[in-house]
């Protein structure tokens, strides 16, 4: 083990749970291959994390540093992470952690580590990097679909508009309708192309962490995307490497917390993979009609349902979040839970046959690791190109928004829920469905995805 001691990583990821995630999974599975990690992030961010095996204790270090006091707290009103943060105030996050770059220097001077592996945000690290002569590598939490999308740094620093998101990337050679639809295309513009507080805009910090990057590393495989990986790594010039999918090891689970006892005897009496499961995560902000359409396609569907579904902002009690009536009509046959919600556990279920969820790579992970059908419902950043390159595939039923502003209806919900559920329609999808769950739950794979990244670490 002499050779594992003198290696050292360190961890920077971006303060969003759909970033903190992955980042911490990765550590994982690097400290169980004998390497050394530090994970950097803020102190509210890291206790939130899930607590690591015992057993890694020696290799797997949490540095805590705090955000910058200076910066005006009414921006951020204590939140460290987007999740406490309403989107507009997002900016001040990035610029709180672009003034935390001198604390971030020194602790990687004093531990001159062989890796630093960061997200997209701290563009300032490529020169810290090259200063103290450590290796960089771009994490990528978006999967290799979205990447090749966006494009390598030349197009991601180029001038753009909306316009030119609706359309297909001119440098992709293979069928492909990886593309934002108008509404999505202009808030992705507004959000990632635009120059926001901190003097620049998302894609200039992508653009110079991909530049400045000796490598770049995806959550994926070349079973899932093996032509945009290798696209990816042709546009940019530099080593591209699938680290595998990092299912969760169910061997592993933790035990369900006690309140969802009853929930788990609930599903435990319903037919084998007749229930769908709803859940859009802490980071999409589902608006009142957003929510209230949800409900009623659910209605309309007549399936048995659990729905995760997180209290919102403009609802002043949980039961405000629903249409009047939606939880006695369906109480027979569906159970609505606010708050954190066990997802794996309840994707493991032999009781759940489908889900309709956001389409976020962590979550298209999980649900397709299970064999669990997906009805897809994008909403924010990546999820449009994620839904669009697994229709793409066969792997999912898109529910349909309308063009200019978003909307979709009740009848949409029940209809596509009905296809990849029940009807002859789906019959191809489930079929897909259940060989991607051979490639994502096998292990052996994606332990020698695994393998091979900690050997290209060494190497």
């Amino acid at each position: 083990m002499a050779e594992s001691k003198t290696h050292h990583v360190v961890m920077l990821p971006w303060s969003a749970f759909g970033h903190l995630i992955p980042f911490f999974q990765l550590s994982i599975a690097l400290a169980k291959s004998g390497i050394h990690v530090s994970f950097i992030s803020t102190p509210k961010n890291i206790q939130r994390l899930p607590k690591p095996p015992s057993d890694l204790s020696h290799l797997l270090h949490f540095v805590e540093i705090p955000l910058p006091s200076s910066l005006d707290s009414s921006h951020l009103s204590g939140g460290e992470a987007t999740v406490d943060i309403p989107f507009d105030k997002i900016q001040y996050l990035k610029l709180a952690w672009d003034q935390m770059q001198n604390p971030v220097k020194e602790f990687v001077s004093t531990l001159q580590p062989n890796w630093i592996i960061c997200d997209f945000h701290p563009h300032w690290i490529v020169e810290i990097a090259k200063e103290l002569h450590v290796k960089l590598m771009y994490y990528s939490v978006y999967s290799a679909s979205t990447m090749v999308f966006f494009g390598p740094p030349g197009p991601l620093r180029a001038e753009t508009s909306p316009e030119v998101l609706i359309s297909p990337r001119e440098w992709v050679t293979f069928p492909s309708s990886v593309a934002y639809q108008r509404n999505e295309a202009i808030a992705f513009y507004q959000g990632a192309y635009i120059e926001n507080v901190t003097g620049l805009r998302d894609m200039d910090r992508v653009a110079s962490i991909v530049d400045g990057a000796n490598a770049v590393a995806f959550r994926s495989c070349y079973e899932m995307e093996g032509e945009y990986l290798n696209l990816y790594q042709e546009l940019i010039g530099k080593p591209v490497i699938p680290i595998g999918l990092l299912p969760p090891e169910m061997s592993e689970r933790r035990l369900v917390d006690e309140s969802w006892s009853k929930t788990f005897e609930w599903l435990g009496a319903q037919a084998t993979k007749s229930v769908v499961f709803v859940g859009f995560g802490s980071e999409c902000k589902l608006s009142k009609e957003q929510v209230f359409e949800i409900a009623y396609g659910l209605e309309l569907s007549e399936f048995p349902f659990l729905w995760a579904l997180r209290k919102p902002s403009w609802a002043i009690h949980d039961q405000d979040s629903l249409p009047l009536g939606f939880c006695e009509r369906t109480a027979e046959r569906g159970k609505v839970c606010f708050g954190w919600a066990p997802q794996k556990e309840i994707l493991a279920h032999k009781s759940i046959g489908g889900s309709l969820f956001h389409s976020g790579w962590g979550s298209i992970i999980e649900t397709l690791m299970f064999g669990r059908t997906l009805v897809v419902l994008p909403l924010i950043v990546d999820q449009p190109l994620n839904a669009k390159a697994l229709v793409d595939k066969g792997l999912a039923i898109e529910v349909k928004r309308n063009d200019e502003d978003g909307s979709f209806s009740r009848d949409d919900i029940a209809k596509c829920l009905r296809e990849a559920m029940i009807l002859e329609e789906g019959d191809k999808l489930r079929i897909n469905t259940r060989e991607v769950a051979k490639v994502v739950g096998d292990l052996k794979l994606q332990h020698d995805y695994m393998e091979a990244f900690v050997k290209f670490l060494r190497t």
